[in-house]
């Protein structure tokens, strides 16, 4: 049950990565998105940034110890996921690109998503 719970913080994580990094597209579409996309993209850039770590990595690996595993091993989600959320060669220096990345990126989208809340107000 233990490994179980860990594969579903993964995907969760995974999940919560993909909304900080595209979920400022969606607001185009639903602006009250705001309300849980901004304070997610400010959290993942504060964590890249500042070159901390998610609370959500101790508590993965605390249930694959907890359920006999290691926390990388050979099933789906170990194999494919965990190399995305936890690159082999993460430094400081990459993780704070990559949080200017979410910086640039999460920009960009809300530039796009007010321009088309302009053009709907316009229209």
């Amino acid at each position: 049950m233990a490994l179980m719970l860990a594969d579903i913080l993964v995907v969760a994580h995974l999940l919560f990565v993909a909304f900080v990094m595209a979920g400022g597209f969606l607001l185009a579409r639903w602006p009250r998105l705001l309300a849980l996309h901004l304070p997610a993209a400010a959290w993942g850039a504060f964590i890249e940034l500042g070159g901390g770590i998610c609370p959500l990595t101790p508590l993965e690996n605390h249930f694959r110890v907890l359920g006999g595993g290691s926390s990388y091993g050979g099933d789906f989600v170990e194999r494919y996921l965990l190399p995305v959320l936890y690159p082999e060669n993460l430094s400081v220096p990459l993780q704070q690109v990559l949080g200017g990345l979410v910086v640039l990126v999460n920009l960009f989208a809300y530039g796009w998503a007010y321009q088309t809340w302009r053009r709907k107000q316009a229209a």
